[in-house]
C-alpha cells in the first residue's frame, strides 16, 4: 500500500438511485488506523461550450431543486452506461438546445467533488452550430430557457450569482482565456 492509499475493508450500500448511489466504506488509513468514507458513485457527464457563428454562447436556464432555484449553465448531461463520451455530449446539445454541430472537440475531464464522489465531468467545445428543425426533445422531467450569450454577458452573470456552478464558470474561464490568448 502506498504511503498515501486508504484500503477498503467492507462497502455498505446504503441507496441506489436513477442518477446516484450512496455506499460507507470503512476503509484502513495509512497508518493502520480505521476511518468511514462515505461515497457518491455517479456514471460521469458531458457539458458542452455551444459557440454560434458569432461568437455567443448557447445556455439554458434550469431550475435545480438542490439549490431552490434557476441557475444559467452551459448544456451538459449524464452519461449512460457505457456510453462514449462524445455521442453523449451531441445528444444533450441538440435535446437541451434544439443545435447540432458540425465540430465537436473534447477539451477537459475533470472530477466534480473528489472528496466524496467519483463523477467526472467530460468538456467539450461545439462549433459550427445549426439549429435543427426537429430536433430530439429534452428529457420528460427536464425544463428550461435557451439564452445565447456574448461572453460578457457570461461574465456578468457570474457576478450576478446567476451562472454558480463550477463547469459552467469553467467554460467562461475557458473562453475568457482563448480571448486573452489572441490579444
Amino acid at each position: 500500500m502506498s504511503r498515501l492509499e486508504e484500503k477498503t475493508v467492507k462497502i455498505e450500500k446504503l441507496f441506489t438511485g436513477k442518477v446516484i448511489s450512496l455506499q460507507v466504506e470503512d476503509v484502513e488509513l495509512p497508518n493502520g488506523n480505521m476511518s468511514k468514507r462515505e461515497i457518491i458513485k455517479h456514471p460521469g457527464a458531458v457539458a458542452v461550450i455551444a459557440l454560434t457563428d458569432d461568437q455567443k454562447i448557447i445556455m439554458v436556464e434550469q431550475y435545480r431543486k438542490a439549490l431552490e432555484k434557476a441557475i444559467v449553465e452551459i448544456p451538459a448531461g449524464k452519461l449512460e452506461v457505457g456510453e462514449d463520451p462524445e455521442v453523449c455530449a451531441k445528444r444533450e446539445l441538440e435535446e437541451e438546445t434544439g443545435y447540432e454541430c458540425k465540430e465537436m472537440e473534447w477539451l477537459i475531464s475533470f472530477y466534480t467533488s473528489p472528496g466524496f464522489a467519483d463523477e467526472i465531468i467530460h468538456l467539450y467545445i461545439a462549433k459550427g452550430l445549426v439549429k435543427k428543425e426537429n430536433p430530439a426533445p429534452p428529457d420528460e422531467d427536464e425544463f428550461v430557457n435557451l439564452l445565447e450569450l456574448t461572453l460578457e454577458e457570461a461574465e456578468q452573470l457570474i457576478v450576478e450569482k446567476k451562472i454558480y456552478d463550477a463547469k459552467t464558470a469553467y467554460a467562461v474561464q475557458y473562453l475568457q482565456l482563448q480571448k486573452a490568448l489572441k490579444k
